[in-house]
């Protein structure tokens, strides 16, 4: 029996450059090619947030014996994005509108100072307007920041009510003409 030696050599199989890119071409195409097959058995089901009736919960805090501030009803094309309310020593109401624009406008109302809700809900740069606001509810004192957002505050009782928009400035205006505590029917 012959044994035989190890010659040195590699194997038969020619390593190149074009070799390895055309490799790569090929791995490239079968991975997208799984995912446009995946993709077209599935059904991605549309997402539709859940509706949040702002009403009950005004319904429910004024209960309380609180006087909550609210829109009587939303401006077309407005929808609610989120309503909450946390009890306490300080209770504090917040509610987040989507305006027909896409924007996002809101109601703070809680026992904290006027600079601390403009500093977290307006921005650091929000400065007077020097326009006044007077409705049934309250005197309003207008607000600007530097990246066009807009706000109107006013003093009830304890509380401060800050209403905040970045969309259209006399659309928020008419919004906040239209706030009131008047009492809901349980």
């Amino acid at each position: 029996m012959s044994q035989t030696a190890p010659t040195g050599k590699p194997g038969r199989y020619q390593r190149s450059f074009g070799g390895l890119v055309g490799s790569m071409i090929v791995l490239v195409l079968v991975v997208f090619g799984i995912i446009v097959f995946r993709g077209t058995f599935r059904d991605t089901p549309e997402y539709e947030p859940a509706d949040i009736d702002y009403v009950e919960m005004v319904t429910s805090i004024q209960q309380l014996g609180l006087e909550p501030v609210y829109p009587p009803a939303l401006p077309d094309g407005w929808t609610v994005k989120d309503a909450s309310f946390e009890s306490g020593d300080r209770p504090a109401i917040d509610l987040v509108f989507a305006t027909d624009d896409d924007h996002t406008a809101g109601i703070h109302q809680a026992d904290e100072s006027e600079s601390t809700l403009l500093g977290t809900y307006v921005g650091d740069g929000a400065s007077e307007t020097g326009e006044t606001l007077t409705t049934d509810l309250a005197t309003w004192t207008g607000w600007d920041d530097t990246d066009d957002d807009h706000a109107w505050t006013t003093e009830l009782g304890d509380d401060t009510v800050l209403v905040y928009s970045s969309g259209d400035p006399d659309e928020l205006t008419t919004f906040v003409e239209s706030l009131t505590t008047a009492p809901l029917a349980p």
